[in-house]
């Protein structure tokens, strides 16, 4: 479905970024949409029904009782009658009363009887987004199939910093027309780990490559597209981990629900896990240089005398230091080794030689299509043996690691 012949419902909850949902509204009507209004009573201490409804251009419904709109069981009309519902912002309240089937006001009644896909756009403070009773409510709402985008890192109205920014009206805008053009994208998946598995868990990804800088316009790379990592790192949040996502120079969107750093160098990717830990499971799925040259200041040029010699130093063994620690080690530490020959034996050799817990071993030559491709295919090594598993989308790929994970760690636990 098109934007422009959408119709979507826009719940408004009670929080300093309503005043966002003005602007969303205003975005979604310029693109075609209908866009009717639901202010809760929240909502009305920050914006007022009168502006809502200038922009919308459609009358604001406010109350579950009232006699005029309940005549014909309004709230299951509505509920009904849109082709999204996007709540904007998503507080802690709302998601908590959506998350518990809770139905005490419109909104809360209408969230329960739709039938219709939700998105939501969180704004909280961040001690609020972070809190277990949250992420245990958002990991439920996941399971259900509602989609997220943000929230945001930045400055709070309270004046803290942190993730609980609502995404910006243009970043809503985008999750609503990737919504409404891939509706099979956000069906709830088969796989387990989507009822809250690693829920209260911290989770930290690497992703993608590091470049290492030769001199200012050149750099050693290689061509992980950081599909994978993405993946991961998404699906650990949909089984209800609190996700730090380290990663390098990708052209992938950043997870919704997820907090990204990014970076550019091996050194830098390190200083970042680093600084993330203490968690749960540390998963090393980027593909980082091993080697790095001292770079120069200025460009190299040809010379007659020839290339020049680039002198070659290790880079920092991220998984490998991570799985060393001691007072602050993981309680699991998931490598990947992409290998183009003897896949599972050289898999093995680094599980032992880098004192991890599970390597996800794959076959990169270049006629795999692995590297920046869709799809992978993975064999799971650990102490107890080899689990194979066939060609399938690093999507699925990552719902089945992050259920593994959560098997492990439930088993660690009995």
């Amino acid at each position: 479905m098109q934007l422009s012949s959408a119709r979507i419902l826009l719940v408004v909850g009670g929080g300093v970024a309503a005043y966002k949902s003005l602007d969303l509204a205003r975005r979604l009507r310029e693109r075609g949409a209908r866009v009717r209004a639901v202010l809760t009573d929240a909502g009305k201490h920050f914006i007022t029904p009168l502006s809502l409804a200038a922009l919308t251009g459609e009358k604001v419904f406010e109350d579950l009782f009232s006699l005029t709109d309940e005549a014909e069981m309004g709230h299951i009309e509505l509920s009904r009658d849109a082709d999204l519902i996007v709540i904007a912002p998503a507080t802690a309240d709302l998601l908590a009363k959506a998350s518990h089937g809770l139905a005490g006001d419109l909104a809360s009644t209408l969230l329960l009887a739709t039938d219709k896909r939700i998105l939501a756009a969180p704004a909280m403070n961040l001690r609020m987004w972070l809190a277990p009773a949250t992420r245990r409510n958002v990991a439920t709402l996941r399971g259900d199939g509602m989609l997220f985008v943000g929230p945001n890192d930045g400055a709070m109205a309270c004046g803290e910093f942190g993730p609980g920014r609502m995404a910006e009206p243009l970043e809503i805008v985008a999750a609503v027309e990737a919504a409404l053009a891939s509706p099979a994208a956000i069906a709830p998946p088969a796989s387990a780990a989507k009822a809250g598995a690693l829920a209260g868990k911290r989770v930290v990804v690497t992703s993608g490559p590091t470049h290492e800088p030769i001199d200012p316009v050149r750099y050693i790379a290689n061509r992980s597209s950081g599909k994978q990592g993405h993946a991961i790192a998404r699906a650990a949040a949909d089984a209800g981990a609190l996700v730090t996502l380290v990663s390098g120079p990708v052209n992938v969107a950043d997870p919704a629900g997820v907090h990204v750093v990014h970076v550019e160098t091996a050194r830098e990717m390190l200083a970042a896990v680093e600084k993330a830990l203490p968690c749960d499971i540390f998963i090393a799925a980027a593909a980082v240089a091993d080697w790095r040259v001292e770079a120069m200041r200025e460009k190299l040029k040809k010379s007659a005398a020839g290339p020049p010699r680039l002198a070659l130093v290790e880079n920092p063994d991220i998984l490998a230091t991570i799985a060393a620690l001691k007072k602050t080690r993981p309680a699991l530490v998931v490598g990947f080794a992409a290998e183009t020959e003897n896949v599972v034996a050289h898999a093995r050799k680094k599980l032992a030689r880098k004192k991890c817990d599970l390597i996800v071993a794959n076959d990169v030559s270049p006629e795999t299509g692995i590297m920046g491709g869709d799809n992978n295919e993975v064999h799971l090594v650990g102490a107890a043996g080899v689990e194979h598993w066939p060609k399938l989308a690093k999507d699925e790929v990552a719902r089945r690691l992050v259920e593994a994970i959560a098997l492990r760690l439930e088993d660690a636990a009995q």
